[in-house]
């Protein structure tokens, strides 16, 4: 919590607006999703800077000029933490416009043993800032009734928060002993299952080994939010910075306005092995161009 004091202190402090807005794209526009123009939001993901803690992600997301930011709920008191996520996201300029439901193994304690408790954390996190999507794994085998009652189960919490996407994300299966697994019920593609709304990963796809414009297709409609990473398709998930990989994610992100796109798509990639803070700019800096230009409409759409 004490990046959060950090903030009030310094909010105390005369500010130079135009030395601010200069440093900050975003900066002194209101931090909700009615300030973004783009048509499709580019969203930072917390995750992309890890090691270095959310409060860090808020900073370099206005450094580099995302539109907003995807949080990725985790052992960061400051991820679970609305008042915390609202402090931040208002001194920076950028809204949290996804909440990514703390699903991973290291985050099976965050709020309560309980998934379904966590998922409706979750929701309610999203509530309180304004983001319009929550994004969910399909759940571990070992889950008991989160399991075997996921499908009704989210059917109900999207009952009690109507105004929220719940996006299911594809999985992967794992290699574990020496032979592929699939850890999840009833397994990692959700679209077998059916949904009414998706998360697509593009580094997802390259560790299943599918393509993923196919799985696009399957998710039609459905399809209303993108983690933007590229892979090799050596079975193991990479998150690499989209164009060092082999994954289609040039042709995806162009095929989005055909395919009706609302949604918002959000840069997951991995950066641990960035050698200082400028390197893991760079790759975010190189990330946000990336989807901007692939993002953008083609000059028939525009003299339309």
């Amino acid at each position: 919590m004490g990046g959060v004091r950090l903030i009030r202190l310094s909010v105390r402090a005369p500010v130079d607006h135009d030395r601010l807005e200069r440093i900050y794209p975003c900066l002194l526009r209101a931090a909700t999703l009615k300030s973004v123009t783009s048509r499709v939001p580019v969203l930072l993901s917390s995750s992309s800077v890890f090691p270095e803690p959310t409060a860090a992600a808020f900073e370099m997301a206005a450094t580099v000029g995302y539109d907003g930011l995807e949080v990725m709920v985790w052992t960061d008191a400051v991820s679970q933490d609305a008042g915390a996520l609202k402090g931040l996201a208002d001194h920076y300029g950028v809204p949290v416009l996804s909440v990514h439901a703390p699903c991973l193994l290291v985050t099976q304690r965050v709020w309560s043993s309980d998934p379904w408790e966590r998922l409706t954390r979750a929701a309610q996190l999203a509530e309180t800032l304004g983001a319009p999507t929550v994004v969910v794994h399909p759940p571990f085998r070992w889950q008991g009734d989160y399991a075997r009652n996921f499908a009704e189960g989210l059917t109900k919490v999207r009952g009690r928060h109507p105004d929220l996407t719940f996006a299911v994300e594809n999985m992967f299966p794992v290699k574990m002993a020496g032979r592929w697994v699939v850890p999840y019920n009833p397994g990692w593609d959700p679209t077998e299952t059916g949904f009414n709304a998706y998360t697509l990963d593009l580094s997802h796809c390259a560790a299943s080994r599918v393509d993923a414009l196919e799985m696009a297709d399957r998710m039609g409609a459905g399809l209303r939010h993108v983690h933007l990473g590229d892979g090799t398709g050596e079975g193991r998930d990479e998150h690499l910075v989209p164009g060092r990989g082999n994954q289609p994610c040039a042709e995806l992100l162009r095929s989005l306005a055909g395919r009706g796109f609302t949604g918002s798509v959000a840069l997951e990639i991995n950066t641990r092995k960035a050698a200082s803070r400028p390197a893991r700019e760079a790759d975010l800096r190189e990330a946000l161009a990336f989807a901007r230009r692939h993002l953008e409409p083609s000059p028939a759409i525009k003299r339309g």
